[in-house]
């Protein structure tokens, strides 16, 4: 079978993937010399189709933000995509594991904004003039590559992996928050599996917030005022098991629970 190498094409089975649940090849493996680029041509296809199906894009993720991931994918920057609205879910709700293929949790900080952000030249305390609130939030990361068989081409345009966003019912004014410094701890069925500060992403979780305006004006995009901005993973991702409840505890920004259904 001749491999798949159109944008729109890859894209097309980025999306079938999805429908069906029944992950695919990594382009990479094909195609090697996929880099950055090509991988955000196929996302904003994979986008575009979404779009056409009703979808709406709530905010924006960014992923790789921890320094041992980059290393791992060889690259020196993060990498971004659309937070879906029908991937957004309520502190406490259980979500179901047939929804997904191999899902796993990270716990991070998630900003709302509360004035519009456009770069280029964005800084970080333009970055904290602009973020009205944050939550506590648990992220499950997804990926339609068969096995977690990814390299970077292959996250990017399967929409930085994105599975599911769980937010605490809790918005904290994000005025004199430092969120470097914000420690959390993470607990699968009452037990301790990970901790983790603020710092993890890329430093400080505002210049996330910062490196995504700039990038995303590159593409004419600004971040908007109600955009949740999801600032990245604090530790490393772990596996979700049916019947599996993580709950996140963070300094000042409370606790996040997610419950994962009983069943496949």
């Amino acid at each position: 079978m001749a491999a798949i190498t159109e944008p729109r094409a890859r894209a097309r089975a980025l999306y079938q993937a999805r429908v069906t649940r029944r992950p695919i090849a990594p382009f990479t493996e094909a195609d090697p010399s996929l880099g950055m680029a090509e991988g955000y041509a196929i996302q904003r296809e994979l986008v575009a189709m979404l779009l056409d199906d009703g979808e709406r894009i709530i905010g924006y993720k960014a992923g790789l933000t921890s320094e041992p991931m980059r290393q791992m994918f060889g690259v020196d920057s993060p990498d971004y995509a659309p937070v879906l609205a029908s991937t957004a879910f309520d502190d406490g709700d259980t979500l179901r594991l047939q929804d997904f293929i191999a899902p796993k949790v990270e716990a991070e900080i998630v900003f709302r904004l509360g004035a519009r952000l456009c770069g280029p030249g964005v800084t970080v305390p333009d970055a904290r003039a602009a973020v009205a609130e944050a939550f506590a939030g648990l992220e499950i990361v997804d990926s339609r590559i068969k096995d977690w068989r990814i390299g970077l081409a292959d996250t990017i345009a399967d929409l930085a992996s994105a599975g599911a966003v769980v937010l605490s019912g809790r918005a904290v004014p994000a005025g004199d928050l430092d969120s470097r410094l914000l420690g959390m701890t993470l607990a699968r069925n009452g037990e301790l599996v990970a901790t983790g500060a603020g710092a993890a992403a890329f430093g400080d979780p505002l210049a996330v917030v910062a490196w995504l305006a700039n990038t995303l004006a590159q593409h004419g995009i600004a971040l908007e005022p109600g955009h949740l901005i999801m600032t990245g993973a604090l530790h490393a991702a772990l596996p979700i098991a049916p019947g599996d409840v993580f709950t996140a505890v963070f300094d000042r920004l409370g606790a996040v629970t997610l419950r994962a259904s009983r069943t496949v």
